[in-house]
């Protein structure tokens, strides 16, 4: 049996990637022998953490890798997040002993952070499909955290080197869609190998008990960052303009437009702003809603919200971005075009009328599981182990 050694640098705050990497470590220890090495990025070394800031090479996290390395052997090593604590530095080590590395890219920020010049970074456009980041007047500097130069400056340094390591034609890259590897090979032409490979998802937690009456299903649910990116704020405006009074729209989450929208909203009724709840709350609030809801500007990868809503047998309203057409049926009728709001709004009056959104829910749920079935899952996984 195989050994794999996992490992990802986990977020300040848990979100969807933490969530997939933790479940797809235990679909993985079903097959192979899995040891997990797991970063954060807290402050252990001030000065060791400020030099491995800015020259992608924690030399600290190097060591914890050498020594689990010397303690495991695994064959291979298969990398997520790595940004900032776990360092590049890692890939230099694991490259000088000729490990197989498998690197998976959950977003499409990468793409973000490998030019100095914000006009190479939105390529002529005023927003970038990848991170949300809007023109400015007069900014040539990319400047990719808003409210911090230094930062900026460290993640552009890292950007760079990353994306070097990322066109290493040994690198076996995995990525969640169709739509991603296409971008990889029309936009970036790494010489690296692509392969598609889904976020896995344990489809036996996901009961269907315990449903309250069609009748009572009354609200629309969205889940995640509070964003301008993510496309909250005309989700918002786009069912408050509807005036469905029958219906709520609850919103799940936290991030920097949140307190902005509650002010703004304190007087309606109709929207709810729930901020962080556990994931267990959010399943149950998706699984007696009327549907789910995203309006991202984003590409997106694998949206695990929507997923788990399929599995639920509960319908979703997105937007045709990216990938995420790719986990639902073909000719979904409730996907609208991005930034239609107009078309947005109808999709929300269709499911807000249909007395027959079970049986859309029901085919969701019938085409996730057959598209991220076990079987195929791992088959997937020994076809690129073995390429």
């Amino acid at each position: 049996m195989k050994k794999i050694l996992v490992i990802h640098n986990r977020y300040k705050n848990i979100g969807g990637e933490d969530i997939a990497i933790k479940a797809e470590i235990q679909f993985l220890k079903k097959y192979y022998e899995v040891e997990i090495l797991y970063y954060d990025n807290s402050i252990t070394s001030i000065f060791n953490d400020f030099i491995s800031f800015f020259n992608s090479n924690n030399k600290q996290s190097v060591e914890i890798l050498k020594h689990k390395i010397k303690e495991n052997k695994p064959d291979l090593v298969y990398i997520h997040n790595t940004w900032f604590k776990a360092s590049l530095g890692i890939f230099e080590f694991l490259n000088s002993k000729g490990i197989p590395i498998l690197l998976k890219l959950h977003n499409f920020r990468y793409y973000c952070t490998r030019s100095v010049l914000s006009s190479k970074h939105l390529n002529s456009e005023n927003f970038c499909f990848a991170c949300g980041h809007t023109k400015k007047k007069f900014r040539l500097f990319n400047k990719y955290f808003d409210n911090s130069f230094l930062k900026s400056v460290a993640v552009l340094i890292y950007g760079k080197k990353y994306f070097k390591i990322l066109n290493n034609k040994e690198l076996k890259i995995l990525v969640l869609t169709n739509f991603h590897k296409k971008f990889i090979e029309e936009f970036i032409c790494l010489k690296s190998k692509v392969y598609i490979y889904p976020n896995h998802i344990n489809l036996d937690t996901y009961n269907m008990e315990e449903y309250k009456e069609e009748s009572l299903l009354k609200y629309f649910v969205y889940a995640g960052r509070i964003s301008k990116e993510k496309g909250v704020e005309e989700l918002v405006q786009s069912f408050t303009n509807l005036g469905l009074k029958e219906f709520k729209l609850k919103i799940i989450g936290e991030g920097p437009l949140l307190s902005k929208l509650k002010r703004e909203y304190s007087n309606n009724i109709n929207v709810e702003f729930l901020g962080y709840l556990k994931n267990s709350e959010v399943i149950q609030l998706i699984k007696n809603s009327r549907g789910v809801i995203t309006a991202t500007k984003l590409f997106e990868g694998q949206p695990t919200f929507l997923s788990e809503a399929s599995l639920l047998e509960i319908p979703s309203i997105f937007p045709r971005s990216g990938g995420i057409d790719e986990f639902f049926p073909p000719n979904y009728q409730l996907s609208f075009e991005q930034f239609n709001y107009q078309e947005l709004q109808s999709k929300i009056l269709e499911l807000a009328n249909n007395f027959d959104f079970r049986t859309i829910g029901k085919n969701n749920r019938m085409f996730i599981i057959n598209y991220l079935n076990e079987n195929k899952t791992i088959e997937r996984f020994n076809k690129i182990l073995n390429d």
